[in-house]
């Protein structure tokens, strides 16, 4: 990837516009690459775009919309290879979408010179900007970026301006059974509601009760953490038994220090010791604390 390509990506789709907008062109080969209008029917989806879902109710919002101010930000597209008057959109498809339900004939866009990867980024980076990806959408994005291109988690957090933990959380909702994702999608449930719902034995079960009862993310974590208890309590109960008051006392030293659940296990002169964790956020965080960042 070019210096300019690197750096067009690290300030995201709204400074290239601006930078556009702020910078008339010039010449015609100026122009070539800048703001311009163009037949919409010229204008195509792009096959990758991580989007897959457009409310019906919020594209004939913005069609009025349309209809009333026209396209105040232009659709960001890319040339399509071989085809003189053919372009895919990189960012702007429910723009596109709805320009179309308004009857616009031409449609504003800025034309940016992209690889199928930058594109994908690029369209990835947008959506996560404007919040326009639900969760699912966001791991099957970061996904293709890493089967088809290649990224590490920290190649997809540096890119999306996101954490490597949001990523590796994100990417874990696709081990979610059908029917749970079915629901995520819906916005039926929220990232925070999956991802509590990955701790447990049988999330169907539990997702079902959710939306029926309409309960919060916290709701959910209190579910997962009785479950998790229930399945471990013969062992633990044992063990407290056994722990003299000065190695419960230590247990809460170290707990309080860490912020997270320390169990300590003495065999002899040898042990155990245990520390739980229950996102990834939290295991960053230990690993900060312990100086092995």
């Amino acid at each position: 990837m070019a210096e300019e390509a690197k750096s067009r990506l690290g300030r995201g789709l709204a400074a290239l516009i601006g930078e556009v907008n702020d910078n008339p062109p010039a010449s015609s080969e100026r122009a070539s690459r800048g703001q311009r209008r163009v037949p919409i029917e010229f204008i195509r989806a792009n096959p990758k775009n991580p989007r897959r879902q457009f409310s019906d109710a919020e594209l004939e919002e913005l069609a009025k919309s349309i209809r009333e101010r026209g396209v105040i930000q232009p659709v960001v597209v890319r040339q399509v290879a071989g085809e003189q008057d053919a372009y895919e959109i990189i960012a702007g498809e429910r723009r596109w979408r709805a320009s179309q339900r308004a009857g616009l004939h031409q449609l504003p866009i800025v034309l940016i010179e992209a690889t199928d990867r930058e594109a994908l980024e690029l369209a990835i980076i947008e959506n996560v900007q404007r919040q326009d990806l639900n969760p699912l959408e966001e791991a099957l994005g970061y996904k293709a970026l890493g089967e088809e291109y290649g990224h590490g988690q920290e190649d997809i957090a540096r890119v999306v301006g996101k954490s490597r933990s949001h990523v590796a959380n994100t990417l874990r909702l696709l081990n979610l059974p059908d029917s749970v994702k079915a629901f995520v999608s819906e916005g039926k449930l929220s990232a925070g509601h999956a991802r509590a719902l990955l701790a447990l034995p049988d999330p169907e079960a539990v997702a079902r009760e959710v939306v029926e009862k309409g309960l919060n993310v916290r709701a959910v974590e209190t579910i997962a953490q009785d479950a998790a208890a229930a399945k471990g309590k013969p062992v633990r109960a044992r063990v407290a038994v056994e722990k003299d008051p000065n190695t419960r006392a230590l247990e809460r030293r170290l707990s309080d220090f860490l912020g997270l659940s320390v169990s300590l296990e003495h065999r002899g002169e040898s042990g155990e010791m245990r520390i739980r964790y229950k996102s990834l956020d939290q295991l960053d965080s230990l690993v900060m604390k312990l100086g092995a960042a």
